[in-house]
């Protein structure tokens, strides 16, 4: 079966399948498709989780196969996950997954995620995945369906805009996904159930916060102190919140944690990062960010302290945001300022 991304957390009452494969060009759909998996996995009582990271040629399917066969130690089922970063598993890796979707065990439930997908990726194993499960292809939004995707997100968050509210969004974020993504993020904290009009949509979306956002992000990968600590002032004054800042921050320490995994495992790195949709053009601040830090745990560390500000943006946890999130921002930026973060 063929799915769109989003239609996967609409069956989230149904039992799940044997097998999904979620892959495309647009990683904030199969994160989210993903995560939508993982959620419907745990609401039916999946308590154990594996991911083998499939990312590259010393990849052992073996292992993998073996994980099939082995007995769930935690629960009566389990969710493997296999990230597939090419979008190609190669003639062992294919052999593997068809083996699985012809007889799959019971209390497995297998999710392959990839960021390349084309025609030329279609293969048999892909079809022996659809027969017995979903597969889903996370396109990239062309300009005509983005005001419908936009329309859409607002009302999964309890929003209500009209029209040409919904144009003016689309045109601040210009087929940005995740542009957009946190904008409605943020217009959830501050539209308070009004009708988003289009001119009370221009007062909550700044022009440049698109903008700012990414080259916070780009500043703190490149280490820059500095100027971290100014765009974070101005993003302040301006009227931003942690709570929307955050989803971006998380994002590229997610994106580098794993780029820090594969460094680790002697991986092919730009291979790596040309699979994960960073362009060489943009490579530079994740290898000096990687060149400070090159510790994997280092990277899960920032994470986690990433998931905690959140926590505190949100009134879970104690503390000052604005405060936790430069000393984070600081730390990825400047290795010296590790320090500063909460041990």
């Amino acid at each position: 079966m063929e799915l769109k991304p989003e239609q996967i957390a609409g069956r989230a009452d149904e039992p799940l399948r044997p097998a999904y494969l979620i892959a495309g060009p647009e990683m904030l759909r199969v994160l989210e498709a993903a995560d939508a998996v993982r959620a419907q996995a745990r609401a039916q009582g999946i308590g154990e989780r594996e991911v083998f990271d499939a990312d590259g040629r010393d990849f052992d399917w073996n292992e993998l196969d073996a994980s099939f066969n082995a007995p769930s130690l935690f629960s009566a089922r389990r969710l493997v996950e296999v990230r597939l970063p090419g979008g190609k598993p190669g003639k062992e890796g294919a052999e593997v997954i068809s083996r699985f979707c012809a007889n799959p065990p019971p209390d497995v439930v297998l999710l392959i995620t990839a960021g390349e997908w084309s025609k030329a990726h279609h293969g048999k194993w892909a079809d022996a995945i659809a027969q017995i499960g979903i597969i889903a292809v996370a396109w990239a939004i062309k300009p005509h369906e983005l005001p419908g995707w936009i329309e859409s997100r607002l009302r999964a968050h309890g929003l209500r805009a009209d029209r040409d509210a919904v144009q003016t969004l689309a045109e601040r974020v210009e087929g940005n996904l995740l542009a957009a993504a946190q904008e409605i993020d943020k217009l959830a904290l501050l539209a308070r159930g009004e009708n988003l009009s289009a001119q009370t949509m221009e007062s909550l979306v700044a022009d440049a916060a698109r903008y700012d956002v990414f080259r916070l992000t780009d500043a703190m990968l490149a280490g820059q102190g500095p100027q971290v600590s100014r765009m974070l002032a101005g993003l302040r004054a301006e009227g931003e919140v942690v709570a929307g800042l955050m989803p971006m921050v998380v994002k590229e320490l997610l994106r580098t944690a794993h780029l820090a995994r594969v460094q680790a495992a002697g991986g092919n790195l730009a291979a790596e990062m040309k699979a994960q949709g960073i362009w060489e053009s943009k490579q530079a601040p994740f290898k000096r960010a990687l060149q400070r830090h090159a510790s994997a745990q280092r990277w899960e560390r920032f994470v986690a302290e990433a998931s905690r500000i959140d926590r505190i943006a949100k009134g879970r946890a104690p503390g000052d945001a604005w405060v936790a999130m430069e000393r984070l921002l600081l730390a990825v930026a400047e290795a010296r300022a590790v320090r500063l973060l909460v041990a």
